[in-house]
């Protein structure tokens, strides 16, 4: 019966450890995009010039419109 003192005290800093990693991970963004990884599969790598200074392009108004949203 004596245990249960020990395991209650070290579940609950289990919990609060794994409650403090999540937030963190919210809040550093970890979750904004789970699609990515996904569909890199199906694209190929070697890009043309033209194709690359586009994607960055759209790269750079996809993170001027997140920065907008969040302000």
């Amino acid at each position: 019966m004596s245990i249960i003192y020990v395991l209650i005290p070290i579940a609950i800093i289990i919990v609060a450890l794994a409650l403090v990693i999540f937030f963190w991970a919210v809040k550093t963004n970890q979750f904004e995009d789970l699609d990515r990884q996904g569909y890199s599969i199906l694209f190929d790598d070697d890009l043309s010039g033209d194709e690359k200074k586009l994607a960055e392009q759209r790269k750079q108004l996809q993170q001027r419109k997140e920065t907008d949203d969040r302000d």
